[in-house]
């Protein structure tokens, strides 16, 4: 299904380019099976939350949209306007943007993608209120955290890594959840 890795080069809020290690699909290659098709399963809904500016969340649409392509149905939920709108540039379908917005579709989408904030009442300085992070983290949804924050947290075990290899394996670990959703269902 995967054709190898390929390098995609962002640029960064410093200026500065970055470089992100993907796996790219094969041209032909569709996300859903034959099988899927047929029994009305044709899109996985992937929630990208964020805030303040919206940089990681851009950063993740942009990932993946070069790995998987446009089979997805990719929503933009923000804390506020600028992060939505931030990555309903960076390629996502839909954007939402405040409390409701994020509350409302946690609850309807099959993967969540966000800085392990998400889950922290009042994180990012106060934009991530505590229906916010009450809603993500009691969603269905798969969850992908990526290890970044600015709160007073720190995670055992977890190395420190730049975000454009966290990107990595997280839009990684959205093709394998993929894989796996296009195999038991």
């Amino acid at each position: 299904m995967f054709l190898g890795f390929q390098v995609f080069t962002i640029l960064t809020s410093s200026g500065r380019f970055s470089h992100i290690k993907y796996r790219r699909l094969e041209r032909d290659t569709t996300v859903f099976s034959p099988e899927m098709m047929e029994r009305g399963v044709y899109t996985v809904k992937l929630m990208v939350l964020d805030g303040q500016g919206g940089g990681i969340g851009a950063t993740l649409i942009k990932g993946l949209r070069a790995s998987l392509g446009l089979d997805l149905e990719i929503l933009a939920l923000g804390t506020n306007s600028i992060a939505t709108s931030r990555m309903m540039k960076a390629g996502a379908n839909r954007g939402g943007s405040g409390e409701n917005a994020i509350v409302h579709t946690c609850q309807r989408v099959d993967v969540i993608i966000g800085p392990v904030s998400i889950l922290m009442a009042n994180a990012m300085m106060g934009e991530l209120t505590p229906k916010m992070a009450t809603a993500v983290g009691t969603s269905s949804a798969k969850k992908i955290l990526i290890p970044l924050t600015q709160e007073k947290v720190r995670i055992v075990g977890l190395s420190r890594e730049p975000l454009p290899h966290l990107v990595s394996q997280a839009v990684n670990m959205v093709g394998e959840i993929l894989q796996e959703m296009d195999q038991y269902v």
